[in-house]
C-alpha cells in the first residue's frame, strides 16, 4: 500500500490515489479541503530530497509556474519544502498526454494539429515574456483535456532568462528527441530552443512519426545538430505547402533562421489557418537578410565583423536581445512593404498569376521531363496501372494496411506530386492492402542467431532483448513476444528473449496497478525487470491502464527477469471519433445537415460550403455505429463509425443536387390570366 494514499498533507490536501512516477516526483490526486476542489500533488522522491541537482530542479519548478497565469499553462496554488516532504500543489487536469494521443491516433489532421500548436505556442508566448524558458517541450509534456484544450506542464528544467547560466557545458537537458540542436551540443540557449522543440511536435502530429530516430540517445543528439529531416510531405503528402513551410522553418538549425518568437510563429500559424494555400517562402527570405553576413555556430549574425567573444553575463543577453528586436522591427516593415505587394496581386487577378505560372514551368521543361500528377487516393489496378496517360512512368509497389482506407487506395507516393522528374522515372507508391498472416514459430531453445534468421525468413522483425532465466542457458532463446502459434501480420515486432543466465539479485514487484503502462513499464524497469505487456479487449478501463501483473505486486523476482504486464486495450471503453464532415463545392446557399447514428438524429446544424469547406464532428461511443447525414433532407453521406479503431469507413457520398427554382405559372385553355395590383392572378371559368 502506497504510504501516502489516505494521508492529509499539512491537514488540508487528502490523498487519494497515484496518477504517475517521474524522473523525480510522485503525482497524487488529492482533495483541496478549506478550496473543496480536486488538486493534483507532485512529491519529491524521498531519496531525492537530499539531491542538490533535484532539489533545484523542483523548487525551480514551483517558482517558474508561480510567475504564470495562462489558461494553456498548469496552475500552481500551493507549495511547500519542508524538512520532511517537499511538494507542489498544481491544477488536476484529468486528460491523457499529447504524445498518447498522437500514439492512438498516428498522423493528425493538419487542422487538429494547429489547434493544438497554436494553444501551445499561446502559452510559451506567455512563458517567453515573463522571462521563462521551458527547455523541455515535448508531448509527454503537453496535457490534452477533452473539450481539446492544452496545458503545457512540467517546468522542472525552466530556466529563467536572466538567470546566470543558461549553457549546458556537462550535458543538454530535456528529452533528446525534441531538443534544439544548440541544447544538444551544449550551447547558448534562448526562447529559440523552446521554437524548434514546437516544430519538432508539430511534424510528429503530421506525420505520425519524428524527424530522427536512432539506437541511442547519443545517435539522435548528433542528427540534431547534423542531419536534415525529411521533408514532411514526403511522409504526408497532404500537408500543405505552407503548414510544411512552417514546421521546417521552426526546425532550423541555426536559432537566428527561425521565428524570431513564439509570438511571430503563432502569427505565421494564423495566416496560415485564414488562408491553407499560403506560400512562405523562408529560405528566399533568409538568403536576402544573410546576404554579406555570417553566423555563429550558435546562430549569433556577424555584419561582416571580427567574431566577438560571448558569456552568458546579463550584458550579452541584453545586447543580444537589443539587436534581435532592431531586425524584427526591419522585418516588420519589409513586411508590410511585402503584403501591400500580394494583395496588390490579387486585385490585379491571381487567376492570371497562375497561368503565367503554370506556362512558365510547362516551358522550362524539356521534353523529356514530366511533373508528376497526386497518385494518392487514386485506386492503383484502375486508375494507374495500365493508363497511357502514365506510360513513360515506372512504378514500383509496396504494401500498407490501413483498414479504413479501400482495398488498392494508393496510401503514399515518392516522389512527391508536383515535382518535375525525367521520363521514365521510377515512382514508389505504397498501396493498401491486406497484410499477410503468418505464424510465430517456435523457436524455444534455439540460440540467438538461428531464432533471428527463422523469424526473419517469415517477414517478420525480430528484436533481441536479454533476460534473466535459471533454466535456459546463456545465448539460448527462453520465449517470444508475441508467444509462438501466434497469428500476426507480416513485418510485426516480434521480441526474441534470450537468456543472460542465472541472476544473483532480487528485487520486490512496486505496485503498478492503476497505472498507464508507460508509467508501470517506467517503474518496473527501474526496478531491474524486462517488461512485456498482454492486452485484454474485455476491460471496460481506459486504454493503456495496467490491470494486473506477473509475478504480484509485492512477490519477489530475479532481476532481469520477464515481467509480464496485463493492460487494457480500451476497445471495451467507450472511444472518441473525430470526423471532418466534407461539404459540397460549388454551393454558396446555407443547407441544413442532420446527423443520424443508428437511425437516430443526434444533431442538427446549418452549415455554408462556402463558408468552410468542411464541418466538424466528434462521436463517442463503443465497437461500430452506422452513420447518416443528409443535407436539406437529401441522403448525403452513409458511414460506419469503427470506436475500436478510431475511424470513419464512408461506404457512400452522393452529389448534393441545388433545386431547381420552382416554375413560373403560365396560363392554359382553362382559365385566363389578368393583372391586378401588379400580381398575377388565375381566374377559372
Amino acid at each position: 500500500m502506497d504510504k501516502y494514499i489516505g494521508k492529509r498533507l499539512d491537514g488540508r490536501y487528502e490523498i487519494h490515489e497515484l496518477l504517475g512516477v517521474g524522473g523525480m516526483a510522485y503525482v497524487y490526486k488529492a482533495y483541496d479541503n478549506i478550496e473543496k476542489r480536486w488538486v493534483a500533488i507532485k512529491i519529491l522522491k524521498e531519496e531525492l530530497a537530499g539531491n542538490s541537482d533535484f532539489l533545484r530542479r523542483f523548487r525551480n519548478e514551483s517558482k517558474a509556474i508561480a510567475v504564470l497565469s495562462h489558461p494553456n499553462i498548469v496552475k500552481v496554488y500551493d507549495v511547500s519544502f519542508g524538512d520532511r516532504i517537499q511538494y507542489i500543489v498544481m491544477e488536476y487536469i484529468d486528460g491523457i498526454t499529447l504524445k498518447q494521443y498522437i500514439e492512438q491516433q498516428g498522423e493528425i489532421k493538419w487542422r487538429e494539429a494547429l489547434y493544438f500548436t497554436v494553444q501551445i505556442l499561446r502559452a510559451l508566448q506567455h512563458a517567453h515574456e515573463k522571462g521563462i524558458i521551458h527547455r523541455d517541450i515535448k508531448p509527454q509534456n503537453i496535457m490534452l483535456l477533452e473539450d481539446g484544450t492544452i496545458k503545457v506542464t512540467d517546468f522542472g528544467i525552466a530556466r529563467f532568462s536572466q538567470a546566470e547560466t543558461q549553457t549546458m557545458t556537462d550535458k543538454a537537458i530535456g528529452s533528446v528527441h525534441y531538443i534544439a540542436p544548440e541544447q544538444a551540443r551544449g550551447g547558448y540557449i534562448n526562447d529559440k530552443a523552446d521554437i524548434y522543440s514546437v516544430g519538432v511536435m508539430l511534424y510528429e502530429m503530421l506525420t505520425g512519426q519524428l524527424p530522427f530516430v536512432a539506437d541511442n540517445a547519443v545517435s539522435v543528439a548528433i542528427m540534431q545538430m547534423q542531419a536534415e529531416p525529411t521533408p514532411p510531405s514526403r511522409i504526408n503528402p497532404s500537408i500543405p505547402k505552407g503548414l510544411e513551410e512552417i514546421t521546417m522553418h521552426a526546425m532550423e538549425k541555426n536559432p537566428a533562421q527561425r521565428f524570431p518568437s513564439a509570438a511571430d510563429m503563432l502569427e505565421d500559424v494564423e495566416r496560415f489557418r485564414r488562408n491553407p494555400e499560403i506560400v512562405f517562402r523562408y529560405g528566399e527570405q533568409v538568403d536576402r537578410a544573410y546576404a554579406g553576413t555570417s553566423a555563429d555556430i550558435y546562430g549569433n549574425v556577424q555584419q561582416n565583423a571580427a567574431p566577438q567573444k560571448y558569456n552568458d553575463n546579463y550584458e550579452y543577453e541584453e545586447e543580444y536581445v537589443r539587436s534581435k528586436n532592431g531586425a524584427r522591427a526591419s522585418n516588420i516593415i519589409k513586411g508590410i512593404v511585402a503584403a501591400v505587394i500580394v494583395v496588390a496581386l490579387v486585385v490585379g487577378g491571381i487567376f492570371g498569376w497562375r497561368y503565367l505560372q503554370n506556362l512558365t514551368a510547362s516551358t522550362n521543361k524539356t521534353s523529356d521531363e514530366i511533373v508528376l500528377p497526386n497518385f494518392v487516393g487514386k485506386i492503383y489496378a484502375s486508375d494507374i496501372e495500365g493508363n497511357s496517360e502514365y506510360a513513360d512512368l515506372t512504378f514500383e509497389i509496396t504494401y500498407g494496411n490501413v483498414p479504413s482506407k479501400q482495398p488498392g487506395e494508393v496510401l503514399r507516393q515518392t516522389p512527391a506530386a508536383g515535382m518535375t522528374v525525367k521520363k521514365g522515372k521510377t515512382v514508389s507508391l505504397t498501396v493498401n492492402g491486406e497484410a499477410e498472416q503468418v505464424v510465430v514459430e517456435d523457436v524455444k531453445g534455439y540460440k540467438q542467431q538461428d531464432a533471428y534468421d527463422a523469424l526473419k525468413a517469415l517477414n517478420l522483425s525480430p528484436k533481441i532483448q536479454a533476460v534473466a532465466d535459471d533454466d535456459t542457458a546463456v545465448g539460448y532463446v527462453v520465449k517470444t513476444d508475441p508467444a509462438a502459434g501466434s497469428t500476426v501480420s507480416t513485418g510485426t515486432t516480434v521480441t526474441i528473449y534470450v537468456s543472460s543466465g542465472p541472476s544473483t539479485e532480487s528485487a520486490v514487484i512496486p505496485n503498478i496497478v492503476g497505472y498507464q503502462y508507460s508509467a508501470a513499464k517506467e517503474e518496473l524497469e527501474a526496478a531491474g525487470f524486462v517488461v512485456t505487456a498482454e492486452y485484454d479487449d474485455e476491460s471496460d478501463k481506459d486504454e493503456n491502464t495496467v490491470l494486473s501483473v506477473s509475478p504480484n505486486e509485492g512477490e519477489k523476482a530475479k532481476k532481469g527477469s520477464v515481467v509480464t504486464v496485463t493492460v487494457s486495450s480500451g476497445k471495451g471503453a467507450q472511444k472518441d471519433v473525430y470526423y471532418d464532415i466534407p461539404l459540397p463545392g460549388g454551393v454558396s446557399d446555407d443547407l441544413t445537415m442532420k446527423i443520424y447514428v443508428d437511425g437516430t438524429l443526434i444533431e442538427t446544424r446549418t452549415v455554408n460550403p462556402s463558408t468552410s469547406p468542411y464541418s466538424n464532428m466528434t462521436f463517442t461511443g463503443k465497437d461500430r455505429a452506422n452513420l447518416v447525414i443528409t443535407l436539406n433532407d437529401q441522403q448525403y453521406i452513409t458511414a460506419e463509425i469503427d470506436y475500436t479503431t478510431q475511424s470513419i469507413n464512408v461506404t457512400s457520398q452522393q452529389s448534393y443536387a441545388t433545386p431547381e427554382p420552382e416554375p413560373t405559372p403560365t396560363p392554359d385553355n382553362g382559365g385566363d390570366m389578368s393583372e391586378s395590383d401588379g400580381s398575377v392572378t388565375a381566374h377559372e371559368d
